[in-house]
């Protein structure tokens, strides 16, 4: 949807000077702040003298792109004229001319978010620029474009002599703040050169504790991993000692003795069980777990889990029940999924009085992961503290702590051993009503996949004759996409390198330039479009092909402002793979390569 503000037409000289009025005018009244009031008149300015000059007549139009915030305002500058040889050569700036033209093109294409330029000899140029209007500008509906325009109708062109004066105004603001920043940047460099060795020494110093802290963790991991039958022989020992007792093998035990051995059963068993979690995290903090992938039904894993769980019910007001659909098969680590929810299922037992415990599996969209969340009706978790409770050793304090003794581990662990299996763990809690913990893991374990892949794009050496995999900068918030965008490019000559932010993509790309980009215009209720003009602007990245994937319905401003594709959500597999082959230069088989090499 495009919403058309002002049509102004080039003359003469007089023309060109109210074009710019006219520009900076428009820029005022979009909610632009004065500083890129400046740049759009200028730009203006620029291009309606190239086409004053060089066609002796042409025409600026203002107008609105997009429905949603951040619009766009579009500006288009067209001429008659006889167009524009050597068009590449110019926007390159390697160009030289003494009538300067070209230097009008290239200060606007620097100026603006977007540049399209479009001539042929003989038919006239049109230049399109765009901007994109600031987050705190209001919407332009129809409604306020067309206040705009009565505003504009209002305001007289004025004269040259009156924008030549503004000119000028402007010049010696700029010149005065320059030189304010000029001695502020002096007196700051002063400052920098004083502190300058106390913060060289100061990271000298946190290099040398960050790197004994870290060598002390390590050493904690491996000392802890690998004390595993020293901790748990006489922890079993304890416990098979006290059963004796209990079995009187060695004769009768008092009342007091049987109550006294019960208590020394019972606090080995929660020594035990700390030991066994401890254990568990610092093999996993000392890389030492394994990945065992084996194909499983989930039924038949909730069959297990059922009878392993139900004696720990100790109430009939409270009912566990599972509920897994047919023929949902996994290929993954099903001891490790199993323990994940055997911790969730006890939790759950543990601070539900009564009502009920439910366990379900819920496969996602398109088959790539699986959903598994335990439900209960239990006391839930105050707000505030449910950012604590994935910290090792946290425990929220309630009534029931007094019954019920825990380590603090469990739920951490939980965490590490989803991160493992290549899926996270949430939680959604009411105080009063009850806890929700879920954990998504993929239906597949990929073991390629690891979180070293994760922290870079340099392409893995691929095994022959496949070619090198190519990385794909998946840019989407949901979880269950990545993974659905995973799935799409398993067994293609393309591989996703997911990020859940802008943020955490500028690092990764920093790793390592990708072959493409798939952005999600909405992220975390932040809109990407500056990050998409950030790119598309940086002569370093302009040529990585972007593909907008969104539910925004607004593909004329995202074409405008640079993508290379526009879907919306969601994209099938087919499309995405068709996309990514059309812009993405593939890169030969080696063994075709060679074959060439030998028949040259």
């Amino acid at each position: 949807m495009s919403l058309r503000l002002l049509t102004v037409a080039i003359g003469n000289e007089v023309d060109v000077v109210g074009a710019r009025q006219r520009a900076r005018q428009i820029a005022d009244l979009c909610g632009f702040n004065a500083q890129d009031q400046v740049r759009i008149a200028t730009s203006i300015s620029e291009l309606a003298r190239n086409a004053y000059r060089y066609a002796g007549r042409g025409q600026v139009e203002f107008s609105i792109e997009g429905r949603t915030a951040p619009q766009t305002l579009l500006m288009g500058v067209r001429d008659q004229g006889p167009g524009i040889a050597d068009v590449e050569l110019v926007l390159s700036g390697r160009y030289r001319s003494s009538t300067g033209m070209g230097l009008g093109l290239l200060g606007a294409r620097k100026l603006m978010d977007a540049f399209e330029i479009q001539t042929a000899s003989g038919q006239g140029t049109t230049v399109l620029l765009r901007k994109l209007l600031p987050p705190t500008a209001r919407l332009i509906t129809p409604r306020v474009a067309g206040e705009i325009g009565a505003a504009l109708a209002a305001a007289p062109a004025g004269l040259a002599l009156f924008e030549t004066q503004q000119q000028n105004q402007e010049l010696l603001a700029t010149l005065a703040e320059l030189k304010g920043r000029q001695e502020e940047l002096l007196q700051l460099t002063r400052e920098l050169e004083d502190t300058n060795r106390g913060v060289v020494a100061l990271y000298a110093e946190l290099d040398e504790k960050a790197d004994h802290l870290r060598r002390a963790d390590e050493a904690k991991s491996r000392f802890l991993s690998n004390m595993s039958h020293e901790f748990r022989t006489p922890l079993s020992s304890i416990r098979a000692l006290a059963k004796l007792l209990l079995d009187r093998v060695d004769g009768e035990l008092s009342t007091e003795q049987e109550r006294q051995v019960r208590y020394i059963l019972d606090s080995a068993g929660a020594l035990s069980e700390l030991v066994n979690d401890l254990l568990d995290l610092a093999k996993i903090e000392a890389g030492k777990v394994e990945i065992h992938p084996s194909r499983f039904q989930v039924a038949e894993l909730f069959s297990a889990l059922r009878g392993m769980l139900r004696p720990l019910l100790v109430s009939d007001r409270l009912r566990l029940s599972f509920f897994a659909p047919e023929d949902c098969e996994m290929f993954t680590d099903e001891g490790k999924l199993s323990q994940i929810l055997r911790n969730f299922i006890s939790n759950a037992i543990k601070f539900t009085e009564q009502g009920s415990i439910t366990v379900t599996a819920e496969p996602l969209p398109h088959g790539g992961a699986v959903r598994f969340s335990v439900t209960d009706t239990g006391i839930g978790i105050p707000p505030e503290h449910i950012g604590i409770i994935f910290e090792e050793f946290s425990q929220v304090e309630n009534h029931l702590q007094r019954h019920v003794k825990g380590t603090g581990l469990g739920l951490p662990l939980c965490r590490q051993l989803a991160t493992l299996l290549g899926g996270e763990v949430t939680v959604g809690s009411r105080q009063g009503e009850g806890s929700t913990f879920s954990t998504v893991i993929p239906v597949i374990h990929d073991q390629a996949d690891g979180a070293a892949e994760r922290l870079s794009l340099a392409p893995r050496e691929p095994a022959e004759p496949a070619l090198a995999s190519l990385p794909v900068l998946v840019v989407e918030d949901r979880p269950e996409l990545r993974l659905l965008y995973q799935r799409y490019l398993h067994q293609s000559e393309f591989r996703v390198v997911p990020a859940s932010s802008v943020s955490e993509a500028e690092t990764l790309w920093r790793n390592g330039e990708p072959c493409a980009v798939v952005l999600d215009i909405l992220l975390d209720g932040k809109d990407a479009w500056h990050w998409l003009v950030q790119i598309k602007n940086d002569p370093a990245r302009c040529d990585v092909p972007v593909i907008i994937a969104s539910d925004v319905d607004d593909k004329s401003k995202a074409m405008g402002l640079g993508a290379d594709a526009y879907f919306l959500k969601p994209m099938g597999r087919d499309e995405l793979l068709a996309a990514l082959r059309s812009l993405v230069d593939m890169p030969q088989p080696r063994n075709e390569i060679a074959m060439r090499e030998v028949n040259a």
